[in-house]
């Protein structure tokens, strides 16, 4: 399992998690990798990337905890990156990044290849998120709209105003749902039709979240909690009150699937969360079930963290870069075969 976090100090720091035995968070890699701060980091597999102030995205090769790229098809600070992964690969296939400038990029991940700008929203991309299937993406921007992009005709499909601006955006972990954003309040909507089920409201502003399986959605915030959402019920399922003392910037799920006899071995049961005072703490969240659970191991990066992003995947495999290109190919993110 890795972790990857981004700081407004433009430092890049990398981890490598085992939970078996004695849990350990090794440091991989920590240097200044971005010329500004640091805004969003996303992992898949052997591969992570981060997107700074600088405009620029760099691309890090796992496996040999270096920098292997540069991606500069923005003219505005990155705000949002995320990866597509087959369910069959363990390698990415393509990526989405988001900018202040209002556009977002369609990359072929295998190698890194520049295949299509889109422009879905007036004002800067607060975040996105890529549907399991991978033929679609949402977005979400400062205009306070909702976007819908086509990945396989590579144009926006969909666009409506919203109430009030979004700040992120995630697809539930079979598609059906996705989950917005609202200052306390994180609403979810049918991924058909983006029908509103129903509201969760948290006592302070949400900061960041990820879903999990079994309709699971943690989140956390300005209330320093890490909060666990039934998010077919709209109700607290449990809570780690007090994770940090200081604001939740990033929350991973991370699933372990060892192929054991208990039934609910693919639970996601490690949760990694991350906070501006620069900590990063690993929960088991079974014991936040039944009390205040301890963190099985924690680092102090010493510098204000802005973003995490993780992968359970173990295999490495050296990514390729390449370079960009316009006018490729009709179909942007190819399906799969």
């Amino acid at each position: 399992m890795t972790l990857v976090a981004g700081s407004y100090e433009k430092f890049i720091w990398g981890y490598k998690l085992k939970t078996l035995d004695s849990p350990t968070l090794k440091p991989l890699f920590s240097y200044p990798s971005h010329l500004s701060a640091i805004k969003c980091v996303a992992v898949a597999g052997p591969v992570a990337v981060s997107g700074g102030a600088d405009d620029a995205i760099k691309i890090y090769d796992l496996s040999t905890s270096s920098e292997v790229g540069t991606l500069m098809e923005h003219k505005g600070a990155i705000t949002a990156l995320s990866f597509y992964t087959p369910p069959s690969l363990s390698f990415p296939r393509n990526l989405l990044s988001g900018s202040e400038d209002g556009t977002v990029c369609i990359y072929d991940a295998d190698p890194f290849v520049h295949l299509k700008t889109l422009s879905p929203h007036k004002k800067g991309i607060n975040d996105l998120a890529i549907h399991p299937s991978g033929r679609l993406a949402l977005s979400v921007g400062r205009d306070s709209s909702l976007a819908m992009l086509n990945l396989v005709r590579g144009k926006r499909s969909f666009h409506c105003k919203l109430g009030k601006e979004a700040t992120m955006i995630r697809f539930d972990c079979d598609g059906n749902k996705f989950f917005m954003v609202t200052d306390e309040k994180i609403s979810v909507h049918e991924s058909g039709d983006a029908k509103l089920i129903f509201e969760m409201e948290s006592q302070k502003r949400v900061l960041s979240f990820a879903s999990g399986t079994n309709g699971l959605l943690f989140a956390g915030g300005e209330d320093r909690n890490v909060t666990a959402w039934d998010t077919k019920s709209g109700k607290v399922a449990f809570c780690i009150e007090g994770a940090h003392s200081s604001r939740v910037k990033g929350i991973v799920v991370l699933t372990r699937k060892d192929g054991g006899d208990d039934a609910d071995v693919d639970d996601p049961y490690i949760v990694a969360s991350a906070s501006s005072d620069g900590i990063i703490r690993v929960w088991d969240v079974r014991m936040a079930k039944k009390e205040k659970p301890n963190p099985l191991v924690e680092a102090n990066t010493k510098s204000r963290l802005t973003c995490l992003a993780g992968s359970s995947i173990k295999s490495f495999q050296k990514p390729q870069m390449g370079n960009c290109v316009t006018n490729k190919q009709q179909d942007i993110m190819m399906e799969d075969s």
